[in-house]
């Protein structure tokens, strides 16, 4: 009897200490992805919670962007925590139900009365963009306007105010809290959003199908995410970020 319960309390031990670990990464993005001890952002607490529900635990690692999208693509990491659908990332990663929206805008200089129009109002403008990020295929391949590339979005916004680019782009709660983290903080003084945005982008979590059992993690995170849903977790998370 005693053989039988320590056996028992071995296999219990064991598929506990043997939780399956996603390792996911992504870039320091607030308030979706943060890296402090206050938290890791919106995002990076969905998709915990959303696993956590199936028997998951995430590991969250911070990169640069193309260093996260690369080492997806390679295996050295098995998801991206938050990532916008392409017709280009379905060739590596196998993508979830999204979980929340980003309004991506145009960023002008504040005296500036330009307005977004569709994709002929950027005729012969210099429209700063960051690496590796998906601000959809038609945009992309436009001829009639030129898309300066950068690391980042605050280097972009540096850009814009040295008057390098005409405009540059990025989600409006995202970009309003990067410069709130900023040393000087009158950046935001000196820029404005535009009213019509480029597009709405719905973001997924995101695995790479290198991982033999992606679409298993798929539907293990959708099954996660409707029970948060349901249970009231993901309006907590919202309202504790002021989403809500």
């Amino acid at each position: 009897m005693m053989k039988t319960l320590m056996l028992i309390w071995l296999c219990v031990f064991s598929s506990i200490c043997n939780a399956a670990k996603i390792v996911g990464t992504g870039v320091v993005w607030p308030p979706f992805f943060i890296q402090n001890d206050s938290g890791q952002g919106i995002a990076v607490e969905i998709v915990t919670e959303a696993l956590k529900r199936e028997g998951y635990e995430l590991e969250m690692k911070f990169l640069p962007w193309a260093r996260a999208v690369d080492g997806v693509k390679k295996g050295s990491y098995d998801a991206l925590v938050g990532v916008w659908w392409t017709e280009k990332r379905t060739k590596f990663l196998s993508f979830s139900d999204h979980y929340l929206e980003n309004s991506i805008k145009f960023i002008k200089l504040k005296d500036d009365d330009f307005e977004y129009n569709g994709l002929s109002s950027l005729d012969k403008k210099k429209v700063g963009i960051v690496r590796d990020y998906g601000y959809g295929d038609e945009f992309l391949s436009a001829k009639n306007f030129n898309k300066p590339i950068a690391s980042s979005i605050m280097k972009n916004l540096k850009k814009l105010v040295a008057k390098r680019i005409d405009l540059t782009l990025g989600d409006e709660i995202v970009t309003r809290a990067l410069i709130a983290n900023q040393e000087d903080t009158t950046l935001i003084e000196k820029i404005a959003f535009t009213e019509n945005a480029l597009s709405i982008n719905k973001l997924h979590f995101g695995v790479g199908l290198v991982k033999p059992n992606h679409k298993t993690i798929i539907d293990k995170f959708n099954s996660g995410l409707k029970k948060i849903k349901s249970d009231g977790t993901f309006n907590k998370l919202m309202m504790k970020y002021n989403l809500k």
